[in-house]
């Protein structure tokens, strides 16, 4: 070992000073005065100067190679007198060319238990639920099951809960997609600003009343066009438990086309984002509208700090399955750890969707009568033909003890006596007559049956926290901990079916193009990341960050945050309108540009030796980069290099392959 590094030493010092010489060889005769101002235009009385020139510099190459010819000697001999067979190396051919010996050494070594933690899993660690093992003995047929089409009837004995009441949340929320059928803004300025604005005002006039929100992306743009006392409002709000923001993610992303880089890269911004502003670090993680659940988003929670975490898009087989052995809440573990250091407590929904007919409990029909916004009047209704009643002293009783049906019908799936009921749909809550109707009315039944003990429940609005916390209390648990005879679970959950034969395949390869992009900017952003740290950590150490552009940190921000809006679940599948992903390929390209710009900056910077000089100018950019995009729907075309009239110069050429190979025999002995 010792004499492997001496070689290299002695290899390395060889090269050096072989570079060296070259440099100053070619930099005599580049800078040769008459040469340089001639152009290529040289007088006659110059030729045998030239000649001459020509005839030193074939000279000193022969001599560079005499002297690589003693560096390959000399490795040859120290490699003979080392332990085991020696290398060999490539050789120069008559012809010119170089060959490269076939190599007698093995292609791959044996790797030791202690090299790899996925070789030393303790073989006793087992989970209970493995997916793999799942989907190969369900027949994945598609029984109808009766008013729960895709389950079954599900009874229960109503003195069930005389010990132990049932716990009731109903979990407010509207899911706000960042661009699906309109754009990211149009949504913004037609919904999702309205439904904050709204939030504020509602919430406050009563300290009963929650609310959770996902969508960090629209969160941020509504922050930066309200005033300071909306602002106090809402931490006020978020400190005293009635707004949760759960996950704390740019976008909800898609788990099956996003790579692991722009998910935790949207993850961060998010969480920076809260952080800075409203000093929360999110919880609980909430995803009800990614087409399938990946094991790798519940990895990246946990190392998030989060305890616990919703899923609601899995296969309807898989869930019926999970809800007839009350395995719907599980311990999600990484396939390769062996002692559940990466365990998330996770509760996955029962039924089809995540709307309100699909969420209180197993019969829709039902349910919708209990989305007061499907009131007679309003503009959407209950497919099934019974309309919403406002709830009245007259008919109280008899609507919340419909009602509780429900949720004992639903709890009866789970392993603890505490259910959760999220309440809301798609872009809700966007006019005041839906956050009174449902709140008004839902708080009516509520107090109806917190004020009948014969009923043995409790039912209050809360937040994703508020119903995990409760669990957890209830199990005597810790939060995050594992919860005595849950299971556990190991694998992820594709492809996802809805109903019958749908499956959600497709999104995994359309408009490549656009998934193509997305790689590209991830790449361009990382790199950015880099060059720009170390150009404006030399600026500041040398005194001149008033020279480097600092507003590049904001091209910088605006890139990772168009990448993160890109992993939303309906940009990077493809299933958005052509409208809303050609919105996503103008943001893509313009952020593409931008990073362009940062490298071109840094580089710049870095290059030049005296920084004292160094100035930028994005009219005049110091260099362009290998290729460029007209459009967001064209493909990448190279950059061109035009040569002028003016002689090329062989001997670069010649020094830059030279080094190359130097640089090759060296990487043979390190």
């Amino acid at each position: 070992m010792k004499l492997k590094k001496q070689v290299t030493v002695c290899g390395a010092a060889i090269f050096c000073v072989a570079v060296f010489s070259l440099y100053l060889m070619l930099d005599k005769v580049q800078h040769d005065p008459p040469r340089r101002q001639n152009g290529g235009n040289f007088p006659r009385s110059q030729i045998s100067v030239l000649q001459n020139r020509i005839e030193q510099l074939e000279q000193l190459l022969e001599e560079n190679h005499e002297i690589i010819s003693h560096i390959k000697d000399s490795v040859l001999e120290l490699t003979a007198n080392a332990d085991g067979q020696p290398i060999l190396l490539p050789y120069h051919t008559p012809n010119g060319t170089w060959v490269i010996p076939p190599d007698p050494r093995p292609s791959f070594y044996s790797i030791s238990p202690q090299d790899c933690q996925f070789a030393v899993v303790n073989k006793g660690q087992k989970t209970d639920l493995q997916m793999l093992d799942i989907y190969t003995q369900l027949p994945f047929d598609n029984v109808d099951g009766g008013v729960w089409k895709q389950g079954f009837d599900i009874t229960y004995d109503p003195a069930e809960w005389d010990t132990e009441p049932l716990q009731v949340f109903v979990v407010p929320h509207s899911h706000n997609d960042p661009g699906w059928i309109k754009t990211f803004d149009k949504y913004y300025y037609d919904q999702t600003q309205h439904i904050l604005n709204n939030m504020v005002v509602k919430l406050q006039e009563d300290p009963r009343r929650r609310f959770i929100w996902s969508e960090i992306s629209f969160f941020s743009k509504w922050w930066d066009n309200i005033n300071s006392q909306k602002r106090a409002a809402v931490r006020r709000l978020v400190a005293n438990g009635q707004l949760e923001m759960t996950t704390g993610g740019w976008v909800m992303p898609d788990e099956a086309n996003t790579h692991y880089f722009a998910m935790i890269d949207q993850m961060i911004e998010g969480h920076q984002w809260l952080k800075k502003n409203i000093g929360v670090i999110p919880r609980s993680g909430w995803a009800v509208d990614p087409f399938g659940h990946s094991s790798t988003m519940p990895y990246l929670l946990k190392l998030s700090n989060l305890t616990s975490m919703l899923i609601q898009r899995v296969h309807y087989s898989i869930k019926k399955h999970f809800s007839a052995t009350r395995s719907l809440e599980f311990m999600w573990r990484q396939t390769w750890d062996p002692d559940s250091d990466t365990d998330i407590f996770c509760h996955m929904m029962p039924f089809y969707s995540y709307d309100v007919p699909h969420t209180c409990g197993p019969d829709p029909k039902i349910c919708c009568q209990f989305d007061f916004r499907r009131l007679p009047g309003g503009r959407i209704n209950c497919p099934w033909k019974t309309p919403p009643r406002a709830i009245t002293e007259s008919n109280v009783a008899e609507r919340a003890n419909l009602l509780l049906d429900q949720y004992r019908k639903k709890s009866k799936l789970y392993r603890s006596k505490v259910v959760l009921v999220p309440l809301g749909d798609d872009f809700r809550y966007d006019k005041m007559q839906e956050w009174d109707a449902q709140f008004l009315n839902y708080q009516k039944l509520f107090d109806y049956m917190n004020s009948h003990p014969e009923l043995h429940v409790k039912a209050q609005f809360g937040t994703l926290s508020d119903y995990f916390d409760t669990l957890y209390k209830s199990m005597g648990v810790t939060p995050g901990m594992k919860p005595p005879d849950f299971p556990v679970l190991t694998g992820d959950f594709f492809s996802y079916a809805d109903r019958e034969d749908h499956y959600w395949t497709g999104y995994y390869t359309s408009r490549p193009f656009y998934k193509s992009m997305d790689r590209v900017l991830e790449s361009h952003i990382r790199g950015a990341e880099i060059l720009y740290s170390l150009a404006i950590n030399h600026a500041r150490r040398a005194g001149l960050e008033s020279k480097y552009p600092l507003s590049d940190y904001a091209l910088l921000t605006d890139a990772r945050r168009n990448l993160g809006l890109f992993q939303h679940h309906d940009a990077i599948t493809g299933t958005a309108k052509e409208a809303v992903v050609i919105d996503y390929g103008v943001r893509l390209l313009h952020s593409l540009m931008n990073l362009k710009r940062i490298l071109i900056n840094a580089a710049h910077y870095l290059v030049v030796a005296d920084k004292e000089k160094y100035h930028y100018d994005h009219s005049v950019p110091f260099f362009s980069t290998d290729d460029s995009r007209l459009t967001q729907e064209t493909l990448p075309e190279k950059t061109i290099i035009k040569l002028g009239t003016s002689p090329r110069y062989g001997a670069a050429d010649s020094l830059y392959k030279l080094v190359q190979h130097m640089q090759y025999l060296l990487q043979q002995y390190i």
